[in-house]
């Protein structure tokens, strides 16, 4: 961590009220040796499980804990405090807090300087598994993306109650490491690069009412969106149909079928320095689509659908000619068995550069859940690489895959001969 410099960033650093505000005093440490200029804003709450005046001695400024502080507010100190900050970084960040600051509360001197800062703002969430998984905080971390929050984990484990699961806030080195990737990016590969992403699933319609689809959800397309735009890529995310705000930054195209898909695929790729085929494509479609809605038969035990193979995008992708092949294509493989060498099997078949494949029967793993482990095969010259990433949230998943596809070179024209399957 101490390579890490943001020399002269001013961080208003906000704690609420959650048994995780321990790591606080820890984020407060690695700020300020990182260079940063802290200050710290408690709620109410946050008080019952640190104190101000650790937090304090760590930052070396006088800690704010109240928006009716006179001697503060005597100049409008919460107006200057917020056009003081370069970051708004709230960490815990609880699910009462979320709530209040979707719905635009301004109630206490923190989310008071949430809604008047123009500053980028980073949370990190920390709560009870069911809390977390509950639909209304999912409503809410989706409104607060749509609104420009960047989320930083939450991470999954043993929780203080006795609970197992996602909820855990993020260590202290992986939140200041986000906010170091905002606010002084990297020199990147990627900087002005474009990063073509599909992601979700895709919808084959049987009549007006019933459709063939999957399980994605689509989150880790999303995140890999993300990670690129981390990485100043600009980015055109084909996304099927899913409940996700767009990542702010990333121009969204929104498709339905495998058709739909495949063909602004066809029409992108040639434009792209990175093509990341995410997207769980429908293999089948129906060989034809009902003008009504079908009826069930008294008379009939069962139905019977002809179905017809859907185009392979990213077989369609790495079969482009050397002038409209993009550099690097990276492709994904959703197992239930043998996943690391059934993802060998796809990266020699397809000719991709790169393969991420998952093992879906993980339970809280793969499609639908906010964490993932995968194994990462990537072609070299002397031979192919493969590295296996532990279960993690996928925005972290999302971030070791591009960062490895900036580093690869295009393999020569001779090895993307790609076999009929």
């Amino acid at each position: 961590m101490a390579s890490l410099s943001l020399s002269g960033k001013r961080v208003l650093l906000g704690i609420s009220a959650g048994i995780a505000a321990y790591k606080s005093a820890l984020i407060t440490r690695l700020l300020k040796q990182a260079g940063c200029e802290v200050r710290v804003v408690m709620t109410d709450g946050a008080q019952a499980f640190i104190t101000p005046m650790t937090l304090q001695a760590l930052s070396g400024e006088p800690v704010r804990t109240s928006l009716l502080d006179a001697d503060a507010e005597a100049g409008m100190g919460h107006i200057e405090l917020a056009r003081w900050a370069d970051a708004v970084l709230i960490a815990p960040a609880t699910a009462d807090l979320i709530a209040r600051l979707v719905h635009g509360l301004a109630d206490d001197l923190l989310t008071t300087l949430c809604l008047a800062s123009d500053a980028p703002k980073l949370i990190a969430p920390a709560m009870n598994q069911a809390m977390w998984r509950n639909p209304a905080t999912q409503r809410n971390i989706a409104i607060l993306n749509g609104d420009g929050w960047q989320l930083i984990g939450p991470g999954a484990g043993d929780q203080a109650c006795g609970d197992t699961g996602p909820g855990r806030m993020s260590e202290p080195d992986d939140i200041v490491a986000a906010l170091f990737a905002r606010l002084a990016p990297p020199a990147s590969a990627a900087t002005g690069k474009h990063v073509v992403i599909t992601a979700g699933p895709t919808r084959e319609a049987l009549d007006p009412v019933r459709y063939l689809t999957n399980h994605s959800s689509g989150k880790m397309g999303y995140a890999l969106a993300t990670a690129a735009l981390e990485q100043g890529a600009r980015v055109t995310l084909i996304s099927g149909p899913v409940a996700l705000s767009t990542p702010v930054g990333a121009e969204r195209i929104a498709v339905e079928t495998a058709a739909d898909m495949h063909q602004k695929a066809m029409q992108l790729a040639p434009t792209a320095d990175v093509f990341i085929g995410c997207a769980a494509v429908s293999d089948y479609r129906a060989a034809e689509t009902a003008e009504h809605k079908l009826k069930k038969t008294d008379n009939s035990d069962g139905l019977t659908l002809t179905l017809i193979k859907n185009p392979d995008i990213i077989a369609e992708v790495t079969a482009l000619d050397a002038a409209q092949r993009p550099p690097v294509v990276v492709g994904f493989a959703a197992e239930t068995r043998d996943v690391r060498h059934y993802a060998e099997g796809k990266l020699k078949r397809k000719a991709l550069d790169m393969i991420v494949a998952n093992d879906v029967s993980a339970a809280g793993l793969g499609f639908g859940s906010d964490d993932n482990a995968a194994w990462l095969l990537w072609r070299t010259p002397s031979g192919n690489v493969s590295e296996h990433q532990s279960p993690q949230p996928k925005i972290q998943l999302a971030r070791a895959v591009v960062q490895r596809a900036l580093t690869l070179s295009p393999a020569p024209p001779s090895t993307h001969t790609r076999e009929t399957s």
